[in-house]
């Protein structure tokens, strides 16, 4: 009996063991605060370290590039669509409402410029994006809704279609990545939409010569998605620390 009972106690230390072994290689520390950033115009972000990366958790609001060098403002939409140079804009072309709290848009042709962020930063590339969306589910063992995580807790609403208008969302922004609902630029039909229920940040992977890789959220979904959008389009920046 003294042999089964020493057995079955040297069992269960060994599952424990291997338990806590497997829970610490998947768990990634709490978030960490404290650290800002400033871009070449003087315009100061707050940083958030998730795992091993260290994000902006404001989106980009510059009007120049690392060098000083400006980047191009483009008002008009039928001029925007028709873009295969740099460019960036205000949501709804109104700095005074939108760049404090949203950021600027930019097209992916001044993400590409490889100086858009500040020194010592870079645009995300896929694979950057994929590492903070692991990490921030193994920090919470995949508890709840990955865009409720990683979003501000104020300013989202459901939109129940284009154009439609639901109740305000309660969310956690546990990540601390503080998410925000920017909007887009479009077609110049459509313009800019999509404010206040929409995120959409692009990447620096290229796709094809029309089109590279963007993520988008939308609190009513329960994940952040992937789309190939076309690089004259006006979406959010968020920079990740090289």
């Amino acid at each position: 009996m003294k042999t089964i009972k020493k057995n079955r106690n040297l069992y269960w230390i060994f599952v424990l063991s291997v338990l806590a072994l497997v829970a610490g290689c998947n768990t990634v520390n709490a978030p960490e605060f404290g650290g800002t950033v400033k871009d070449i115009d003087g315009n100061e972000y707050h940083t958030v370290t998730i795992g091993n990366q260290t994000w902006m958790i404001e989106n980009l609001k510059t009007a120049h590039y690392a060098d000083s060098s400006p980047i191009p403002m483009v008002a008009d939409s039928a001029v925007w669509k028709n873009l295969i140079t740099p460019g960036y804009c205000w949501y709804n072309n109104d700095s005074a409402q939108y760049k404090n709290e949203y950021g600027a848009l930019y097209n992916w042709y001044a993400v590409n410029s490889a100086k858009l962020a500040p020194a010592g930063w870079h645009v995300p590339t896929e694979t950057d994006w994929s590492t903070l969306e692991n990490n921030v589910t193994i920090y919470l063992y995949a508890s709840g809704s990955l865009s409720k995580i990683l979003a501000s807790k104020t300013n989202w609403i459901i939109s129940t279609g284009i154009g439609a208008i639901g109740n305000n969302l309660t969310l956690n922004n546990t990540s601390g990545f503080d998410a925000l609902p920017g909007g887009s630029r479009e077609n110049h039909i459509r313009s800019f939409h999509l404010m206040d229920s929409t995120g959409a940040w692009w990447s620096s992977s290229s796709k094809s010569d029309t089109a590279s890789m963007s993520v988008v959220m939308r609190c009513d979904f329960n994940s952040v998605d992937r789309y190939s959008k076309l690089k004259w389009k006006g979406l959010s920046v968020r920079c990740i620390k090289d």
